[in-house]
């Protein structure tokens, strides 16, 4: 598999294993077939996975420390993160260290290469319409909070989601110190679905061209957009769900997929792997059939420009 920069973290494999699906976020599968989909994963050449302890309430970290006991393979990097909202100030390291402590806990490790706050940052003027953390919270209690546990050796770096408000992301990438990496939407819609929670306009390219400049690494994610960009909907949604609406928008696409005798859902990872700065994309398969797919579809190489052009004229993005 190929490997990317990933900032100042060295070089990771150009696609992660996304815990969602092996935490049952996107659909029912086995504990067993999760844990035999990790460890595919790493034989494919992952060496990045990424989880969480809201997918599936710990249970993406669980089949981790099924999997692998305690003993992270070699050359395998680990990240989690934390919901932290809006504790009062003197109140951030100690929810940060639990979450933290719970984790290592489920995965049966003693220490993540990043921590990411999994809460949107706020701006300070929107704290009454928004939940998330303040920024003000965020500079002045999280950053140092993360900073500590950097210098504690429980985390090599810490990041952020940066899929909450636009211009408080932005501001998070361009401040110093900054984060040493950032998950951003990543996928040939611009589209973040059903979690875009704010009235900002989304401009997930500006994130990814901010942070890449910044010398940060970029884990794209939402590459399928949560089924949209793949053959069929897997869920009953109702006619005007953000998912529904780009499944009806990416029907071109589905056309030109099937043109060039590809799936959709391969063409749609492999876009999102061509897209500039994007240092890694975030798989959410919950199975060995999806992963190998995604494998497959990787192996293929990024997607010559004239290509890109045919599929951002197909969707009317410009």
């Amino acid at each position: 598999m190929d490997s990317r920069e990933f900032g100042g973290l060295g070089r990771v494999s150009a696609l992660t294993l996304g815990g969602g699906g092996i935490g049952q976020v996107w659909g029912p599968t086995s504990r067993e077939e999760s844990v035999a989909t990790l460890r595919g994963a790493v034989d494919a050449g992952i060496n990045l996975i990424d989880l969480a302890p809201s997918y599936g309430q710990g249970e993406a970290e669980t089949v981790f420390g099924q999997a692998f006991g305690g003993s992270v393979p070699a050359g395998v990097r680990l990240t989690t993160k934390c919901r932290l909202d809006n504790p009062p100030a003197d109140q951030v390291f100690s929810v940060l260290e639990q979450s933290l402590k719970d984790s290592f806990d489920r995965m049966k490790v003693e220490r993540v290469d990043l921590f990411f706050l999994h809460s949107q940052i706020v701006p300070d003027d929107c704290v009454d319409r928004y939940d998330g953390t303040p920024r003000e919270l965020f500079v002045n209690s999280v950053v140092l909070a993360f900073e500590r546990l950097v210098s504690d050796g429980r985390i090599g770096a810490w990041a952020i989601t940066g899929i909450g408000i636009p211009s408080a992301v932005l501001a998070t990438i361009q401040a110093d110190p900054h984060p040493a990496a950032v998950q951003a939407i990543a996928n040939l819609l611009d589209s973040p679905g059903a979690i875009k929670r704010y009235d900002e306009a989304a401009i997930p390219r500006e994130i990814i061209g901010s942070a890449h400049k910044r010398g940060m690494g970029v884990m794209g994610i939402r590459a399928v957009q949560a089924g949209a960009l793949t053959s069929s909907l897997d869920r009953e949604l109702a006619e005007d769900h953000p998912e529904a609406r780009d499944f009806r928008r990416a029907a071109p696409f589905r056309d030109l997929a099937a043109e060039l005798g590809e799936s959709p859902a391969s063409l749609a990872h492999r876009y999102a792997l061509s897209i500039d700065g994007i240092s890694t994309v975030v798989l959410g398969v919950k199975n060995r059939e999806e992963l190998a797919e995604c494998v497959a579809a990787e192996a293929k190489g990024r997607l010559e420009p004239e290509l890109m052009a045919r599929i951002d004229a197909a969707v009317g993005r410009s």
